[in-house]
């Protein structure tokens, strides 16, 4: 990857997902604009808020699509990330600047 681009995976097929009472909701069934959770498969020399491993939310509208090794795969800008779910983030880190 280059500069402050990542490459992500999404989690589930298809962009899918569970509701908290077990019930699949498809991708198509999105109303609105509803961002969307990935895992970092790969980040860029100069990206710096996250690692791999750690998942990260974003605009399914704002992505490009790639296919490597028979896997789907979405490249973003670090900047198009509007929050970064890691283990290694303690409770004081909250991401915001006053």
């Amino acid at each position: 990857m280059l500069n402050d681009r990542i490459l992500v995976q999404l989690e589930g097929p298809d962009g899918e997902r569970k509701s908290s009472g077990g019930i699949l909701i498809p991708a198509t069934a999105q109303v609105g604009k509803r961002l969307t959770w990935a895992e970092v498969v790969a980040a860029g020399p100069n990206v710096r808020s996250m690692e791999l491993g750690d998942r990260v939310l974003f605009n399914p509208e704002d992505r490009y699509e790639v296919e490597v090794g028979g896997h789907d795969y979405i490249i973003l800008r670090e900047r198009d990330i509007h929050a970064v779910a890691a283990e290694r983030l303690d409770a004081s880190h909250t991401g915001l600047y006053l």
